[in-house]
């Protein structure tokens, strides 16, 4: 039998010197100018109910209808295109308020599948469109 040693990787905890200290007496680095995503969870809404919720079943129904992580693969302006198409489209359906599918997560999901592609598209330089 070979055992194959691996290095553990090798991580920074960074340290800015400056501490926030409770009642308790523990120590933590202050979050200011850090991302908030607690903040996106708003209080006293049903589990649900919650944009983030229904964006997951989205997500999750598209899972099932394409393959997860399908829209992963977009990388092209064409597909960012139609991604912007369907953000505005599902946008105007919510802003109507129509209610035959949940086109506030629809808006959500096809935002954070167009800002994935794009970002994708100004890493790699490309020659096609």
């Amino acid at each position: 039998m070979t055992i194959v040693e691996t290095a553990l990787p090798q991580f920074e905890t960074k340290d800015s010197g400056k501490r926030d200290t409770y009642a308790s007496g523990m120590n933590r680095e202050p979050g200011t100018g850090r991302p908030r995503f607690d903040l996106l969870v708003p209080e006293n809404v049903p589990f649900d109910q919650q944009l983030l919720t229904r964006c997951a079943a989205l997500m999750e129904r598209g899972a099932r209808k394409y393959a997860e992580r399908n829209w992963e693969k977009a990388d092209s302006l064409e597909e960012l295109e139609r991604m912007k198409a369907s953000a505005f489209r599902h946008f105007m359906q919510w802003f109507a308020g129509e209610a035959d599918e949940d086109h506030a997560a629809a808006v959500f999901f096809n935002l954070l599948a167009a800002e994935t592609t794009a970002y994708k598209i100004a890493q790699v330089p490309r020659t096609r469109t």
